[in-house]
Formats: C-alpha cells, sequence, structure tokens
C-alpha cells in the first residue's frame, strides 16, 4: 500500500512536469506577443515551477524500483541513478570507485553519512519515547501532550532524515562525475574517447559483476607487454 501511494506521487509529479512542458509549448497570438513584460514573467514562473518538478522526480528513482518510504526512495534514487547515468552499476562500483576520492569529496560525504545516521537516530529515539509515554500516561489524559510532542518531534527528525538522504545520494552523483574516470585509470583500462565512454562502463560493470568480459590493460609506459587482455 506504501509503494502505491508512492508511485501516485512519482506519477502525479511526472504528469505535472509534462503539462508544465506542454503549457510552455503552446503557441501565443499576435495579442499575447503584445504584452512582453507580462510573458516573460509567465515564462519564467512556469519555468520554475517545471524546474521544481524536475528536480522532485530526479530526487525519486523510477516508478518500477520505488520504495515505501521517502527515506527509502531517497537512497534508492542515488544507489540506482548516480553511475547508471554513465553506463556503470553503482552498487557494484561503489566499492571500487570510493577509494579514489579525494578527500574534501571524502569528508563531505562523510559528514552527509554522519547526518543522515543523527536524524535517523533521532527519529527511532522519539518514536519510542513516544511510545514508552503513550503507554505510560494512558489514563493520565492531562498529560497526553507528551507523546504527542515526541511523536511530532520524531515527524521532524524524519524530514531532515529524508533531507539529509537527499543530499547524501547527490553527493554520490558528483562521486560519479569527478571520478569515474579515476577507476578506469585504477582498474588499468584505457581511458575512452567520449563517444566510447557508455559502452566501456557498461563493459566494466559486466566485469564487477564476474561476467565474462575481455578488456585490454594499459599499464602506461611499463614496457613492451604494457597491454594485456583480461582472461
Amino acid at each position: 500500500m506504501l509503494v502505491e501511494y508512492q508511485r501516485r506521487r512519482w506519477q502525479a509529479a511526472s504528469e505535472a512536469a509534462q503539462e508544465v512542458d506542454d503549457d510552455g509549448r503552446e503557441d501565443r497570438s499576435p495579442a499575447d506577443l503584445s504584452l512582453s513584460e507580462q510573458l516573460r514573467d509567465l515564462d519564467a514562473a512556469a519555468e520554475r515551477a517545471g524546474e521544481n518538478i524536475r528536480q522532485r522526480l530526479a530526487r525519486m528513482p523510477p516508478a518500477n524500483a520505488l520504495m515505501p518510504t521517502a527515506l527509502g526512495n531517497a537512497l534508492r534514487a542515488g544507489e540506482i541513478r548516480a553511475g547508471e547515468r554513465y553506463g556503470l552499476t553503482t552498487l557494484t562500483s561503489w566499492p571500487r570507485i570510493f577509494p579514489q576520492l579525494s578527500q574534501p569529496l571524502a569528508k563531505a560525504l562523510a559528514a552527509a553519512r554522519d547526518a543522515l545516521d543523527t536524524a535517523v537516530n533521532l527519529c527511532y529515539s522519539f518514536l519510542a519515547c513516544a511510545a514508552t509515554m503513550g503507554f505510560a500516561v494512558y489514563d493520565e489524559s492531562d498529560k497526553w501532550w507528551l507523546p504527542a510532542a515526541a511523536l511530532a518531534i520524531a515527524g521532524l527528525a524524519y524530514k531532515g532524515a529524508v533531507t539529509a538522504a537527499q543530499a547524501y545520494a547527490q553527493l554520490i552523483h558528483v562521486v560519479y562525475d569527478l571520478h569515474r574516470f579515476d577507476l578506469v585509470k585504477a582498474l588499468h583500462y584505457r581511458l575512452p574517447r567520449r563517444e566510447d565512454e557508455w559502452e566501456l562502463f557498461q563493459r566494466i560493470s559486466d566485469d564487477l559483476a564476474d561476467q565474462e568480459v575481455t578488456l585490454p590493460y594499459d599499464h602506461g609506459t611499463s614496457g613492451p607487454n604494457e597491454r594485456d587482455r583480461c582472461t
């Protein structure tokens, strides 16, 4: 049921984005064109609305991979989109690309993960407090505000956890933007041309998934046998 709710949210956002795009493509009559300033304002507002909706969709996984909760969807979006944009499978390539991170990016990633863990722990803690206090003051109606307050704080902590998860997922995208070629060099493969990038990363993903792949090694200037083939 929760997955279906998330799917309806995804569908609504997708339809809203399509409507904004369609509205932006509507033809203007000559009478409308005389109101240039108003048209510019309307176009700018429509563009902002469309961008907001597209950002919401980008923070969610595809419809066939939706999770029951907003937190799960925020994390899943990072897990299955960061490397896939370049042909890399994120889950299998992440342990190999992580050691290639620059120190500033590694620190930012650790800080984002700490913020996520803290928010999740706070949410669970206040949920437990709300349940405990609910039982404790069950017969004291004048104190029902205590579990209600704990539940409200748990809700705020959960919202913070979703925001932290989105920031963490965004940093995972940055890792692949900046360090995917460092992964290629670390595996001793030849750097691809732009038109060959997708194919190379797909073959690397197959290799990391233990499928049989033959890729030429490139060991730089180590000697005449610098290029071998995977067996």
